[in-house]
């Protein structure tokens, strides 16, 4: 089944739900604080746990205590899609488990 690609008013409405997170250009975007590199990269492990299961995959960057995240639908032409809020509200929902802010 294909993916539609949200409204500029859809994908405001569902940022609304998400602090933290913003669009860039034709992505969502958010970058996240951890207390080490360590941290860090457990975190970026969760998240390709994540991204596995949902079988929808991110750009996921891995800073020395940082971890950034840029995600759009190929399969949408490179537009934002209800898949994309889906993996954002998942990495929100792991987040504090790893001490992220």
């Amino acid at each position: 089944m294909p993916v539609e690609p949200l409204s500029q008013k859809e994908v405001e409405d569902r940022l609304a739900e998400l602090p933290g997170w913003s669009l860039d250009r034709d992505r969502l975007i958010r970058s996240y604080r951890l207390g080490s590199h360590f941290a860090a990269t457990a975190m970026v492990v969760h998240i390709a746990q994540v991204q596995e299961e949902l079988n929808h995959h991110s750009d996921l960057t891995l800073g020395y205590n940082t971890v950034s995240l840029a995600v759009h639908t190929h399969s949408a032409g490179g537009a934002v899609t209800e898949k994309d809020f889906e993996l954002a509200r998942r990495v929100e929902d792991l987040a504090p488990g790893h001490g992220a802010h």
